[in-house]
């Protein structure tokens, strides 16, 4: 990616600038989507796209950006520590431009086999993941998970804390936020927003519809001229969703 700067001087306001200068240039761009189960998509999209998916088709399609590579390598049930102990095969081996990740509501969880963690601990890790980006010299981009419906899944009780985990360490890290969790409570009028969730957790069609203009919307992907119809689709489909819930 062009425009690089060293780890150590990088900043949210220069990865917005460096993203924006590349998508303007013809050199093409690798672009990694990892996280959990919503970010993998299956299932709960109901044979709908997910929000990888429509970043696709912003990028491939309507900025007709062809040889860029869109690639999502999240897996359904991980924790981020999942991810780092599976970096080369997840990340560093496709030699990325822009990495995002979603992840945290499996980290939050307090039921299961799996060993109880903290925010701090994931908070950590988050840390080690936005080293791990910078030293491949892309971008970092971190979104909060969605906000759930707790009385239903009251193991992920702790989402909040580690949606504000998220937030803390992008904003010590100076990396780019995207806040899903804030933009899902404001959707659920502080509540759960009904009409975009296919359980208590996982976002369906419709969500992956509002989660795809919120991350669009804050790396700055928005096409403009015939070809731009995306973002109309998935307001229309977002605005129907919360009108029927």
């Amino acid at each position: 990616m062009s425009n690089a700067e060293s780890p150590a001087s990088a900043s949210a306001a220069s990865d917005l600038r460096r993203i924006a200068a590349s998508l303007a240039a013809p050199a093409p761009l690798n672009w990694v989507i990892t996280g959990d189960s919503i970010t993998h998509g299956l299932v709960h999209t109901q044979g709908g796209r997910s929000y990888p998916e429509h970043l696709h088709e912003l990028i491939r399609g309507e900025l007709e950006r062809v040889r860029d590579v869109v690639l999502n390598t999240a897996i359904s049930g991980n924790r981020i520590v999942d991810l780092l102990d599976d970096w080369d095969r997840r990340v560093a081996s496709w030699q990325p431009d822009v990495v995002t990740l979603m992840i945290g509501t499996n980290d939050a969880s307090d039921g299961g086999p799996r060993e109880v963690i903290t925010a701090d601990d994931y908070a950590a890790s988050l840390r080690d993941f936005v080293a791990r980006v910078r030293e491949l010299d892309a971008v970092p981009v971190l979104q909060t998970p969605p906000a759930i419906d707790v009385r239903n899944a009251p193991e992920r009780a702790r989402i909040g804390e580690f949606a504000e985990g998220v937030r803390q360490v992008a904003a010590g890290e100076d990396v780019i936020l995207v806040d899903q969790y804030a933009r899902f409570a404001e959707l659920g009028a502080g509540g759960v927003p009904w009409g975009l969730m296919n359980d208590p957790f996982h976002p369906n069609t419709e969500g992956h519809a509002a989660l795809a203009l919120e991350l669009a919307h804050a790396i700055g992907i928005r096409p403009e001229g015939p070809r731009a119809r995306t973002f109309a689709l998935l307001e229309g489909l977002v605005a129907t969703a919360r009108q029927n819930a």
